[in-house]
């Protein structure tokens, strides 16, 4: 293939080194015959290797491609011969009286061309797009495979999950792009470009050496355009990427963005990053007018060189006229095809580029490899574990060592508790034994062989991991406990979800087993999606059991039935429990005390309890502020809450340890998934809405809007732009008459040739001069309109993108809950639809006015040559107009949209990479690689249909064309012979009108898919005009100067929009005094967070009234109320940035050093931040998985302490975090209560029983309300029963 060495080539010149490609390891050069080229030009993969994965389907359409595009490509070439024979049967025949009879022969063999022309257009491009659609999801599903095989450390420090989906759903186009119809246009241009010179030299080969010299020159003008776009284009990606992170970082925490009312902060960075893009596009469309226009300039040069010279050779070479022109147009058509090849050749650029990453990645072999069949596979395992002089740091954060030197033994069927503070790497043994990751010294045994010498699918296959966090997959409850065994059967997931105490609650929702649960699992409570991951780990019935804190997130209640499943299932299984309460550590064989990656004590409770200095013993000790130490073990009462009426919520009751792992300082463990929803707040999403057929006002509904409106509308938001629009018209106008004009020009070239020698001699250096003319022309109006139009249209992008954003960020938090507005899809909405209405305004105003202008000097040429041929020509033109739209269609590419096609199949592979480690543990790779192909099923025949509608469509006009010629010219012959007309009309009337058809047409082509472009203006402006019902940038309603913080509830009754048949609230009545503390405990979906949403107006309650000192407080300014108040809450989201800017987020980013450092200290986080390697510079990575649980919720802590609230609300706000920085936060909490209304959601005794008033929800009201111990002594009193659920507990230990 001619385009292969042409790569190679390009390699050497082309070499964007991006940085982050330049930092490659070596391991992870693509594969060993690709390593060397890669080193040479850093981010390409050769070629050839695109079609590294085409099946023999697939090389037998690629075959009947190549030779079918080289059929259509010499028709182009064999027209030419036919159009010289036609000029001599006119010019020659003029005065003879055979005009109609030999014209007649050639118009017959232009009816021949007609048929085999369109026969092949048509298998080109059916079998190429075909075959491009099949291998590029062949690539996509490797790529996931590839993605889904890595080790956990790729994770943590190559990629996030926002890239890897940008991967599958960009670069795969673009690859497909690359190698589908492109290639076969590739050919065919290809062929035309030679078939041209070959018919040229044999008809006169003199002529065509002479025009040969201009064609380097359009080569160069056509490659300098493409090798400029490509570098241009690849800046405005790199831009716009950085402005869609902080699309996807805002939406997907909107709750902590709305209660810091960080909104402006956001819109202000979105905007800092829409410049850069604005700046490279417009460089983009300058550089493209530049290249067209010099194209053009050369194009027409070489024109007047080919008349002055071809007259010469008719005068003294006895060449006809015929003849001059056969190899004029050859020559020109040849090297227009050439010309025409540069959008191939990018693609072809683009395609290599993006390849390289995803080829890089499915080449990868990982170090820990769960496709990798080799390794032992024993009959069974008996499930000794030892760890043996480990030594370990996380592969993203080298420097700092977890473990030096660490060595444990689990003998087999015993059970080994690990407790200790935060970050002293109890999740790192967890994560080891399943290894996720690898020690750099030391090894892990399992029955005395390295667990790297196990095959490593079959050695997870054996062990069952049940972390703090469950990750659920979006799918139904049924799917996700079936992920624990392959081809499980229903009695089996019955019986797990049995065994783990979930089945009650499944039989309570409508769908049973068969509810999806959301993405993450929003739609469950804590505690049901901590069941359903039990009930997953059951099925697979393992030998060794790791429970990371896999009972934190119950209450009282459920915990002590899942604790009882666990004793059930722990029996005869080795097991690992990372956990902080005593019930759970009590009974275990072994306890270990970690401390700083040692142990610093081992042996059992009743062992260790009797040395009184003993680490364990502290830590004990630490908890008991006072004689009910031992109901604190245990007290649960209640926690977040989310949705679902049975719902036992996340309590996330954590005492003792809780720490203990949650916490994990090695990022590492910090579990990876909490993609797309913001947590520790209730986030329900629509589990019910489809199945209580509540309407869903997508905006795709809404998007039948009126267009008609959206373009006025799109119009007036163009408005400042007036200016450049109207310069811009100004060059399209020019740009417009070039063609009709050129037509005139060569028309009476045509004739000219025809011309005694005197005549000619002068007459060819006329029009020789104004072809030159032209050009320059051309050159000048060009550029001038693709610069003023790209302003026009970019700045118009940039104002819709920000509009939308600012629109979106100001949403109320309902909006959010609804799916078609997670993240993902606002992003795509911003950057997809906001592109295609872009082109509307700018590109297509330019080219309504270049076409009218076309329009006009085509008809007044053709007119003023004969209206009888005029008209028939004009009745035919609608043909000719047909092709040149296909053919443009071709130049530019018939493909479908194909990303949006593939939006399910994308979710599949964004939530599986967002929860990899629950993939890993399971082994479910495969899994998710089949769901993945399915999905992809549906849009592979959409796009084979319309691979075989648009080769349809381009044989057709190719056959139009060829059979107007036809029809046309023998018109114009029957005219000559009734002696109506002059054969130099017949030249002018058609050249003069074709060409118009052909500019029209071909611009139309160019014209964006005005159709999309409709449905992303109707669908932009749907957004724009949604109306936030709790608007935080309305700057209306009152603010009070000194606010003293008495809040009150008044018969507030409350569902959550997205759940409207759960009443979470009836008739509630609280009152909280200014500067008192209150704590609402309940179980779990009681509504105790919803408290904390209804006072931040997160939601505005269906019925009675909230009032802040009396005044409503929907009537208060929301900015102000949100300022008013500082949230921490239980799982605490940071933003990728250092934690700096995360602390200096409270004041919305204007926060002093000095408060930053107030406020850090106060939070008890100094000490931790100062001993980091970069100290307030950290930059904590996405979700802030760069720091443990404790870190975390500090930094959280100290961010709501920096904002200085009058009210501070704690939802579970210490839960996370280990028995000793929990009573550091406190006393640093206590501090920060003083002189402040605070409403606590707790359950420690230690947190509740000092507050000034304890009020117990139940049933969606206010149940017992007073203080600790005049609840306690309640007889039969909800609270004393919720502490004495854990007297048991008490007693005994």
């Amino acid at each position: 293939m001619a385009g292969v060495n042409h790569f190679d080539e390009d390699d050497k010149t082309e070499q964007h080194k991006t940085s982050d490609a330049t930092e490659m390891s070596s391991s992870e050069q693509i594969s060993d015959s690709t390593c060397k080229k890669a080193n040479k030009s850093v981010d390409k993969v050769p070629y050839y290797k695109l079609f590294s994965f085409a099946d023999p389907t697939d090389y037998a359409l690629m075959v009947v491609g190549v030779i079918t595009a080289i059929g259509t490509g010499l028709s182009l070439p064999l027209m030419t011969v036919l159009f010289g024979e036609l000029a001599n049967s006119f010019g020659q025949n003029v005065d003879t009286g055979r005009v109609v009879n030999e014209v007649s022969k050639v118009s017959v063999k232009f009816v021949y061309l007609a048929l085999g022309a369109g026969a092949a257009a048509f298998s080109q491009v059916a079998c190429w797009m075909i075959t491009g659609e099949r291998q590029a999801v062949r690539i996509r599903n490797l790529y996931l495979r590839a993605i889904l095989r890595q080790d956990i450390g790729y994770f943590d420090k190559e990629t996030n999950t926002g890239e890897i989906v940008e991967r599958m759903s960009i670069d795969t186009v673009i690859i497909q792009d690359a190698m589908g119809e492109k290639v076969g246009k590739f050919l065919q241009l290809s062929a035309s470009f030679l078939g041209g010179f070959v018919i040229a030299l044999v008809q006169g080969w003199l002529l065509t050496l002479v025009l040969l010299s201009a064609i380097p020159l359009l080569v160069i003008s056509a490659a300098f355009m493409t090798v400029v776009m490509a570098k241009l284009t690849s800046r405005g990606h790199a831009a716009y990427s950085e402005a869609a992170v902080v699309v996807e970082q805002t939406i997907s925490s909107i709750r902590t963005v709305a209660s810091f009312t960080g909104e402006r902060q956001a819109v202000a960075k979105y905007d800092k990053s829409l410049y850069k893009a604005y700046k490279a596009a417009v460089h983009e469309g300058l550089a493209a007018g530049l290249g067209s226009g010099l194209f053009f300039l050369v194009f027409f040069c070489s024109y007047a060189l080919a008349v002055w010279f071809g007259a010469k050779m008719i005068i003294t070479k006895g060449y006809t006229g015929g003849v001059v022109l056969n190899i004029l147009m050859a020559v020109l058509q040849g090297s227009f095809s050439l010309g025409q090849i540069s959008p191939c050749l990018s693609a072809f650029a683009a395609g290599q580029v993006a390849a390289f990453k995803l080829f890089q990645t499915i080449y990868r072999k990982p170090d820990i490899d769960p496709y990798n069949t080799d390794g032992r596979v024993l009959n069974d395992i008996n499930g000794d574990i030892e760890l043996r002089d480990v030594h370990f740091s996380y592969p993203s954060r080298p420097d700092e060592r977890i473990f030096h030197g660490f060595s444990l033994r689990v003998p087999s069927g015993t059970t080994l508790a690990l407790v200790g503070e935060s970050g002293s790497g109890k999740s790192t043994v967890v994560n080891l034994v399943e290894r996720f990751y690898d020690p750099q010294a030391g090894e892990v045994l399992i029955d005395g062989i390295n667990i790297k010498e196990f095959q490593l699918r079959w050695i997870r296959g054996k062990i069952g991991l049940v972390s703090q966090e469950p990750v659920l997959f979006a799918s139904t409850i049924k799917d996700n406990i079936a992920y624990g065994k392959d081809g499980a059967s229903l009695e089996e997931i019955r019986a797990a979800a049995e065994y783990a105490n979930a089945a009650k609650f499944i039989d309570k929702l409508p769908q049973g087993l068969d509810t999806m649960v959301g993405v993450n699992g929003t739609q469950l409570s804590g505690g049901q999606k901590q069941r359903i991951a039990i009930a997953r780990a059951i099925l697979k019935d393992p030998r060794i059991l790791l429970l990371d804190e896999a009972t934190s997130a119950l209450d009282a209640e459920s915990e002590r039935i899942v604790q009882e499943a666990l004793d059930r299932v722990m029996i005869n299984r080795t097991t690992i429990i990372v956990a902080h309460r005593l019930s759970t550590v009590k009974n275990a064989d072994a306890i270990a005390v970690i401390h700083q990656g040692k142990i610093v004590e081992k042996g059992s409770h009743s062992e260790l309890i009797l040395n009184p200095e003993g680490s364990y013993s502290q830590l004990i000790r630490l908890q008991e502020f006072n004689k009910d130490a031992a109901q604190d073990f245990g007290i649960d009462i209640g926690g977040a809450e989310i949705n679902s009426d049975s719902g036992r919520q996340w309590s996330q009751r954590v005492s003792f340890l809780r720490s203990i792992s949650r916490e994990s300082s090695e990022a590492g463990n910090s579990s990876r998934h909490s993609f797309s929803t913001p947590f520790g707040v209730p986030a329900p999403a629509n589990l019910l809405e489809t199945a209580n057929g509540e309407t869903q006002t997508t905006v795709s509904s809404k998007s039948k809007v009126k267009s008609k409106g959206s373009l006025y509308r799109l119009a007036y938001l163009n408005r400042p732009e007036i200016p450049e629009l109207i310069l811009g018209s100004l060059a399209a106008v020019i740009n417009g008459a070039i063609l009709p004009i050129f037509g005139l020009i060569y028309s009476s070239v045509i004739k000219t040739f025809y011309e005694p020698a005197d005549e000619l001699r002068k007459d060819s250096r006329f029009w020789a001069c104004m072809f030159v003319v032209l050009g320059m022309a051309s050159l000048l109006a060009t550029p001038t309109r693709t610069y003023f139009f790209s302003v026009a249209g970019c700045k118009l992008i940039r104002r819709i993108r920000l509009m939308c954003f600012d629109k979106v960020v100001h949403m109320e938090i309902s909006w959010f809950d609804r799916t078609e507005n997670s993240s993902s899809s606002v992003g795509s909405r911003l950057s997809a639809d906001v592109k295609s209405v872009r082109n509307l305004v700018g590109e297509s105003l330019a080219l309504l006015v270049q076409n009218i202008a076309t329009a006009v000097a085509g008809l007044i040429i053709g007119f003023g040559a004969s209206w009888e041929l005029s008209l028939i020509v004009l009745a035919m033109l609608p043909l000719i107009g047909l092709n040149g739209y296909l053919h443009m269609k071709f130049i530019t590419g018939f493909s479908a949209d194909s990303k949006k096609l593939y939006e399910d199949a994308t979710e599949v592979a964004s939530d599986a990479v967002g929860s990899i480690r629950t993939v890993a543990s399971f082994s479910a790779e495969e899994k998710v690689v089949e769901l993945h192909q399915e999905k992809c099923e549906g849009p592979v025949r959409i796009g084979i249909r319309h691979g075989l509608l648009s080769g349809a469509g381009f044989g057709m006009s190719l056959f139009f064309l060829y059979s107007v010629y036809a029809l046309s010219y023998y018109a114009g012959a029957r005219l000559i012979e009734a002696g109506k007309i002059t054969f130099g009309e017949v030249f002018r009337v058609f050249l003069g009108l074709s060409m118009t058809a052909i500019g029209i047409s071909q611009s139309g082509a160019l014209a964006p898919d005005s159709g999309k472009a409709k449905v992303g203006a109707a669908s932009i402006f749907a957004l724009l005009d949604q109306k936030s019902a709790i608007d935080s940038a309305d700057d209306s309603g009152t603010t009070l100067e000194n606010i003293k913080g008495d809040i009150q509830f008044q018969h507030v009754s409350f569902r959550y929009p997205s759940r409207p048949d759960v009443q979470i609230f009836k008739d509630l009545c609280l009152a909280i005094h200014s500067g008192k503390t209150v704590a609402i405990v309940g179980e779990s979906g009681s509504g105790k967070s919803t408290i904390i949403s209804l006072l931040q107006r997160f939601y505005d309650p269906d019925s009675g009234r909230i009032t802040l000192d009396g005044f409503e407080i929907q009537k208060l300014k929301l900015r102000w109320l949100r300022q008013q108040m500082g949230l921490v809450s239980q799982e605490p989201v940071l933003f990728n940035d250092t934690i700096r800017a995360n602390i200096a987020y409270g004041k919305e980013g204007n926060a002093t050093e000095a408060e930053i450092l107030a406020a850090a200290e106060l939070a008890n986080a100094n000490k931790f931040i100062s001993s980091l390697h970069k100290g307030y510079d950290t930059v904590v990575g996405e979700r802030g998985i760069q720091l443990s649980g404790g870190q975390k919720q500090r930094v959280a802590i100290a961010r709501a302490i920096v904002k200085s609230p009058r009210i501070l609300l704690l939802d579970e706000a210490t839960s996370a975090l280990d028995a000793e920085s929990e009573k550091v936060v406190q006393d640093a909490l206590d501090r920060a209560v003083v002189d402040r209304t605070t409403i606590v959601v707790a359950h420690r005794l230690s947190t509740i029983k000092n507050a000034d008033l304890i009020a117990v929800i139940k049933n969606g009201a206010i149940a017992e309300k007073g203080n600790h111990e005049t609840l306690i002594n309640k007889k039969d009193g909800i609270y004393a029963s919720l502490v004495a659920v854990h007297g048991g507990d008490s007693s005994s230990s």
